[in-house]
């Protein structure tokens, strides 16, 4: 894959993330499903689907959109969708799968991965691609809300790693992939995917054991909720704060956001839940918080608390672990990063930190693929790590 230069793929990225796609109805199954009985992982409903990094680029793979079983972060039973790309390859041996977490594309369902991929418009996608080049399969969640009834529990960490496990279930349950329950797995993400990569690979052991998770690979990780919006509050990134706001506020609605925005901080989270992050980022950025509360959810004790619910290190992944962060990320300080590579340690994790040297937040993501790639392709063909804690 030819990488284009950093300033152009972050352009990119916001302009795609901007464009519509089609929304796939989701069919009688799911909607009839909601209250059925199932496990974490089931699939409730299926549908043919496509993959394209580009609009019409051919991939020779089959995808499908999905809808599972998973579990919110306080342990309810919700139904999440997603999208599963196999490549057509006439490989007959056990395929790895690839459980693939994207970064933040917004709240609006029209930004969902699987109303993207079909079209050439997700963010990712040449990301993805990388991986089904190798022969892998892949699947992607859309994460609790995003392409599903409500809103989307954006940065709601025990969610979204959830989310991620039970995809992998789910692609390895759903007929015609030729994908195996005992097949070796990968755990893949970066930013708000890091965030959603690092929980899967803290949960795991004790939410997915059953899953042959080879190793993470995660990058740019939002660690510590309160730390990154202290951060962010009246940059360019404070956009993410109020977008966070409301994911929290969709999972744990009795922090009752709405109750702390003055009418411009109403209105502009209102117009988030619609959108996508290029337009949710111009229309926060610079803001304060107090430019759109009359007072700060943040300092209240139940806000930190559900905040704190989401911070990473407190366990040890049971599987290897790439961890990686720019020097310079503008959104996610490198300190944040290097503090849960600390607390995994601490723990024991088997863990390879690296250091972005040159770039920033978007172009980590590109610039540091093909090594989270070759990493991961280490886990599946049982090399020795390299861990340096």
């Amino acid at each position: 894959m030819r990488f284009r230069s950093t300033a152009l793929a972050a352009v990119t990225a916001l302009a795609v993330s901007a464009v519509p796609a089609a929304i796939p109805t989701a069919g009688a199954a799911t909607a009839s499903a909601t209250g059925a009985p199932g496990a974490p992982g089931d699939i409730v409903g299926s549908a043919p689907s496509a993959f394209h990094p580009l609009p019409g680029q051919p991939t020779h793979t089959k995808a499908w959109k999905i809808h599972y079983r998973s579990t919110t972060a306080d342990g309810a039973p919700n139904i999440v969708s997603g999208t599963v790309i196999v490549p057509q390859d006439g490989r007959t041996g056990p395929r790895p799968l690839i459980t693939y977490a994207v970064g933040t594309v917004g709240l609006g369902d029209s930004c969902a991965p699987s109303n993207n991929l079909p079209h050439g418009t997700a963010m990712e996608a040449n990301l993805i691609q990388q991986l089904t080049l190798r022969g892998w399969a892949v699947v992607v969640t859309d994460y609790e809300g995003l392409g599903t009834p409500g809103v989307h529990t954006y940065t709601v960490g025990p969610s979204a790693g959830h989310a991620v496990l039970d995809a992998a279930r789910a692609a390895q349950r759903l007929p015609g992939t030729g994908l195996s329950a005992d097949g070796p797995v990968g755990i893949m993400g970066y930013s708000q995917g890091g965030q959603a990569s690092s929980w899967a690979a803290e949960l795991q052991g004790s939410y997915a054991p059953e899953l042959q998770v080879k190793g993470t690979a995660t990058g740019g990780v939002p660690g510590d909720l309160l730390e990154v919006a202290d951060f962010n509050n009246g940059s360019y990134g404070a956009g993410l704060i109020f977008m966070a706001a409301a994911g929290q506020d969709a999972a744990f609605p009795e922090l009752k956001l709405d109750s702390y925005l003055n009418p411009a901080g109403r209105l502009l989270v209102a117009g988030m839940k619609d959108h996508c992050v290029a337009i949710d980022a111009i229309a926060g950025s610079f803001k304060r918080i107090s430019d759109l509360t009359t007072r700060d959810p943040l300092a209240q004790p139940d806000w930190r608390a559900r905040l704190n619910q989401s911070r990473l290190g407190r366990t040890a992944p049971a599987a290897p672990v790439y961890q990686y962060h720019a020097l310079a990320d503008e959104l996610i300080p490198y300190g944040v990063g290097r503090r849960l590579r600390a607390d995994w340690c601490a723990r024991g994790a088997n863990l390879e930190f690296d250091t972005v040297w040159v770039g920033e937040h978007v172009s980590g993501v590109i610039t540091h693929s093909l090594a989270a790639g070759n990493w991961l392709a280490d886990r599946f063909a049982g090399r020795s790590t390299h861990a340096n804690c």
